[in-house]
């Protein structure tokens, strides 16, 4: 097998985690691409060890960190608006945020973790804890679950109470959804993909985004079919089925993108 099949696979994944740490797909992809390119331009530096996937998101790592080096002479070439951004993405995904994600939504181990991110196990562990703490100080918000299957839709009630979070209502078709949104202060959707009458998630999703910006994470049980980077897709995206700290992760980094609550 070539190196690009073997890295074919895990591409979803990877624009996944790209996309949650950066709260852009567009932006998030782009990472992806550029690491994409490293690793074509010099692919006998790519592996280091027998996981190809650890290898992809270690590589992964390294262009993200060159990407936020202070002001100085090689930044000459680089518009300033873009050294901007980066910087405040620094501030808003620091490298515990980076490790929570790459465990509770990724689902390495604390070992893959520190070989990823070239921390050892024990940074590991603390910035993962302060991660945690962090997450419990943390603004609260009103939740729309759009879910046709009552007991997942259960679950992700369960966890979202649990996490000091208000439901706004739980929602089963489109025109349900859409409702449920005019008529509550929903700050955030957890939507599914199907729903029961045949009508779908996204299509709701874009029908409430319409009305008022709102982070949204898909939960869905074939995530690589919106993880192409071929067209419009989901910024933050979870699997089924989900554990409490995936979907934990999950929200709280797309809160962090949403200016009133991350105040």
């Amino acid at each position: 097998m070539s190196l690009g099949e073997e890295i074919r696979g895990h591409l979803p994944f990877l624009r996944r985690y790209a996309r949650a740490l950066t709260g852009s797909q567009q932006h998030g992809d782009n990472y992806v691409h550029t690491t994409l390119e490293v690793i074509v331009a010099a692919p006998d530096e790519f592996r280091t060890g027998p996981d190809t996937r650890i290898d992809l998101y270690r590589n992964f790592h390294r262009i993200w960190e060159s990407a936020f080096i202070s002001d100085g002479e090689g930044d000459d070439e680089t518009d300033p608006l873009v050294r901007a951004a980066n910087r405040r993405l620094r501030l808003i995904t620091p490298l515990g945020r980076q490790m929570l994600l790459l465990t509770a939504l990724e689902g390495f181990s604390v070992d893959e973790t520190a070989t990823i991110t070239g921390a050892d196990n024990d940074m590991v562990e603390t910035l993962l804890a302060e991660a945690v703490g962090e997450m419990d100080r943390e603004a609260r918000t009103s939740v729309l679950i759009i879910e046709d299957e009552p007991l997942i839709a259960m679950d992700l009630e369960q966890i979202v109470r649990g996490l000091g979070h208000q439901v706004a209502g739980v929602a089963t078709t489109h025109e349900d959804a859409v409702a449920a949104f005019r008529n509550t202060d929903a700050g955030l959707v957890l939507a599914d993909i199907q729903l029961a009458d045949g009508s779908s998630g996204i299509d709701a999703v874009q029908d409430i985004l319409a009305i008022a910006p709102v982070p949204v994470i898909f939960i869905t049980a074939f995530p690589e079919r919106l993880l192409t980077g071929n067209r419009v897709e989901p910024t933050f995206l979870i699997s089924k089925p989900f554990g409490e700290n995936t979907v934990r992760a999950a929200i709280s980094q797309s809160l962090l993108f949403t200016p009133q609550l991350a105040a």
